[in-house]
């Protein structure tokens, strides 16, 4: 059963107080071990190199959307892993100029490695600052390793930077020739296809079958207008005699005279009186009706019964005319046949392009899809050319050595101090702290509470402890005496505590 917690200070003086002397060499004990502690604790150097994070200099706008400046995310930790790297600590790690005289077998490397990296830390300073620190019982090696730290590090960002631009700009450039291989081949495929499939394109296509359409249409218009013509030219044929009798006196030219007349009636029929026909014709009348004149006033008046037959010329001309409309429809004919033939060519042509639209719209795609992509690595060449001179120039992202590391005069962690006063606490606690842990597990009751819990029945009373006059005077007696064993072992302590502050031991 546990002692009640408002009991248990009450019992642990109580305790205390019966077992003084196992209390006092338990003090004594804690308090000198401490000590002794502080005297054999080996004491640590820390130096620090503090690093600059530059990534606000004046090249960085200037460079905005021109070049890609190198950067590193979460710094801290991108310091740390990067110190870490055996390779970096190898190479502190085998400096002569740190370790001088020092052997450089595997073995004994391996053993600086190790204790470079349990003595190594990096710690955030602000948000462009950071500390590379090193700890060591030796204060000239923990300057000289913490100072290597820093310079090792700028080095090998540096390089890094270096590396990565480089490296970005050998990649970018490869993919630049690689893809420039590729646009030639697909304008190559291209331009076979083209030399081979010599149809057009098809909007070509459809403009000369858009001609030949238009073409063919006034050709069936014309033929119309022939075949019309045709059919009025045989009609006039029909109804004009293919002779005429012409006499030698005035009879003659009147024939002739009612001949022009029908023609003349016959052109106005189609034409207006400024056709040249008509005009002509006009002529012709005027003419003859003055001949017509000027032989009857020759003759007399009389009029001759004598004449002979003559191709009537009106039907001659119209003869004429009807086998040229004719041959012009044969022409047409002709034409339209042609136009038609053309058109059905121009139908498998359309065929063959749009057969060959699939085939030529991949070739083109590819071509685009590389040009595309060829112009925009160019550019991004160009930026990388870039990027990798600032890096060369030490531009950008680039870190500094804000302070240096310094010479570690006090060290670092628990002192001596320290432990001399820890050494006082600890020792008067832990007889107190004893007696608390041996209470909480001591199967003893020592409170009427336990025993009422324990039987579930109230204690009707409790007889305390009762001393004799000879156990009093014992008891004052080891008092006395514990307490000047006390004070003098923590003047003892004190003692020493201020001869080891002083140096003499």
């Amino acid at each position: 059963m546990a002692l009640p917690l408002s009991q248990l200070p009450q019992e642990i003086i109580r305790e205390v107080r019966q077992r003084k002397g196992l209390a006092f060499l338990l003090f004594v004990v804690v308090s000198f071990a401490v000590l002794g502690a502080g005297f054999i604790w080996p004491y640590k150097y820390q130096a620090d190199t503090i690093i600059f994070v530059d990534d606000r200099n004046i090249i960085a706008p200037l460079m905005e959307g021109r070049a890609v400046t190198t950067k590193i995310n979460d710094r801290t930790s991108a310091a740390r892993e990067l110190l870490m790297s055996r390779t970096l600590i190898e190479r502190v790690a085998s400096d002569p100029e740190i370790y001088r005289n020092a052997s450089m077998d595997p073995d004994a490397l391996e053993g600086r490695i190790a204790k470079i990296r349990s003595g190594l830390s990096v710690r955030p300073r602000g948000d462009s600052y950071f500390s590379i620190g090193f700890s060591s019982t030796s204060q000239m090696e923990a300057f000289r390793v913490a100072q290597k730290l820093g310079q090792v590090f700028i080095e090998e960002t540096k390089d890094r930077k270096r590396s990565e631009s480089r490296n970005a700009y050998d990649f970018i450039d490869k993919q630049v020739k690689s893809y420039e291989q590729q646009l030639t081949q697909a304008e190559n495929r291209l331009k076979q296809f083209l030399s081979e499939n010599t149809d057009g394109t098809e909007q070509e296509a459809n403009s000369r079958m858009a001609q030949l359409r238009n073409q063919l249409e006034l050709a069936q218009l014309e033929k119309e207008e022939l075949r019309t013509r045709i059919a009025s030219l045989q009609g006039q044929l029909n109804n004009i005699r293919p002779t005429i009798r012409q006499g030698r006196t005035e009879d003659a030219f009147r024939e002739r005279i009612r001949t022009l007349e029908e023609r003349l009636d016959a052109l106005r029929l189609q034409y207006h009186d400024t056709y040249p026909d008509i005009v002509i014709t006009q002529e012709q009348l005027a003419e003859l009706k003055r001949q017509r004149d000027l032989a009857a006033a020759q003759q007399g008046g009389t009029t001759s019964l004598d004449g002979e037959e003559a191709v009537n010329p009106l039907y001659q001309e119209l003869s004429a005319a009807l086998s040229k409309t004719r041959a012009d429809m044969a022409t047409i004919d002709t034409r339209i046949n042609s136009l038609q033939r053309l058109m059905e060519q121009q139908t498998q042509r359309m065929e063959r392009i749009q057969g060959n639209k699939a085939q030529y719209s991949e070739l083109t795609r590819d071509m685009e899809v590389n040009r595309e992509i060829y112009d925009d690595l160019l550019k991004r060449r160009e930026k990388a050319r870039v990027s990798m001179h600032l890096d060369i120039e030490g531009q950008g992202l680039n870190y500094r050595i804000n302070e240096a590391a310094q010479f570690p005069r006090t060290p670092s962690g628990p002192q001596f101090s320290m432990f001399a006063m820890a050494g006082l606490f600890l020792g008067l606690a832990a007889p107190f702290g004893a007696v608390a842990g041996l209470l909480q597990v001591d199967p003893r009751i020592r409170a009427r509470k336990q025993l009422e819990d324990g039987i579930g029945l109230p204690v009707l009373i409790e007889i305390p402890e009762v001393r004799t006059p000879f156990e009093k005077r014992r008891d004052r007696r080891v008092t006395m005496m514990v307490g000047i064993l006390v004070v003098l072992t923590a003047a003892v302590y004190i003692t020493i505590v201020v001869l080891a502050q002083l140096g003499v031991i």
